[in-house]
């Protein structure tokens, strides 16, 4: 299955993910592919408003009432959604035992820097206004990764209640890419190129610089931040990035670790329910969120 994966994104979707490609296609194929994506069984959505952005509320039978994951979905902020990442918010709430909030934040270029940090504070709000801030936890694949972080650093800075954990799945972090594996991986990554990754972080950042560590949280302070745990592939341009944000993380003293799943391409998680590595690495996740939440209830 894995090899059949593989070969299946690098043909038919890598291609998709390009400057030259119009946008419109791009999300149209990422909505079809959210479509071959696996729910866990009785899981239950409801649409909701949180304080103005609408989500998505995703219920399993596992899921404590008094427990949270606000999701941040991936796609280079200009990709993605509630049909694309429904089953992995789905499926990481099922594994952390706690209901699953999926923000349908605004996407660039239509809504560029700080539309989609604004979203995701505002949702977080929200849930403090109906969980402990000890019983919630923020993940995020790819670029919802680093709006994840992002999110976590304005949480600190503002002075709210941080979140128990942070969990980050392939997580972009760095927009000027300058990390090793952006070379060393473009031929072996089955899914994402530099190209059209530098063309997302400019429609994203507007006019903000790249390096600015509101747009590539890499570079931002994260001394006081709460604990985290990294995944990410040993086939992708972004490997570096979850190696580097894991040595700056521990030498500001947080608790972080990180796993890189040998031989796994950008966000295979969004395969669990599919591929095994994928499970694996959703139950290990989960396991982390509910250890985490269960220390600070």
């Amino acid at each position: 299955m894995k090899a059949v994966l593989r070969t299946v994104i690098r043909v038919l979707f890598k291609p998709l993910l390009a400057p030259w490609v119009p946008l419109a296609v791009q999300r149209r194929g990422t909505w079809l592919a959210g479509l071959l994506s696996k729910y866990p069984r009785d899981t239950e959505s409801s649409k909701l408003d949180m304080n103005g952005v609408p989500s998505l509320r995703l219920h399993t039978a596992a899921a404590a009432a008094d427990k949270a994951i606000l999701l941040l979905h991936g796609g280079a902020y200009v990709l993605g959604g509630p049909a694309s990442h429904g089953s992995l918010a789905a499926q990481l709430g099922q594994a952390a035992g706690a209901e699953a909030y999926l923000v349908d934040y605004r996407l660039a270029p239509e809504h560029p820097y700080p539309a989609a940090l604004d979203d995701a504070l505002a949702a977080y709000r929200w849930l403090l206004q109906h969980y402990q801030p000890g019983q919630i936890v923020i993940a995020g694949d790819s670029a919802g990764g680093n709006l994840a972080l992002a999110t976590t650093i304005a949480i600190r800075d503002s002075g709210l209640p941080q979140p128990a954990a942070l969990a980050l799945i392939s997580p972009w972090l760095d927009l000027t890419h300058g990390g090793e594996t952006i070379g060393t991986r473009a031929q072996r990554d089955p899914m994402l190129n530099a190209a059209w990754l530098d063309a997302c972080a400019k429609l994203h950042a507007g006019g903000v610089p790249l390096a600015d560590p509101r747009i590539s949280p890499l570079f931002g302070e994260l001394k006081g931040l709460p604990p985290m745990m990294i995944h990410v592939g040993s086939e992708e341009i972004l490997l570096s990035d979850a190696e580097r944000l894991a040595q700056r993380a521990e030498a500001a003293g947080v608790e972080v670790s990180l796993h890189c799943f040998d031989g796994l391409w950008h966000d295979f998680q969004l395969h669990a329910g599919q591929l095994a590595e994928a499970d694996a690495s959703i139950a290990e996740l989960g396991e982390f969120m509910r250890k985490k939440t269960t220390a600070a209830s």
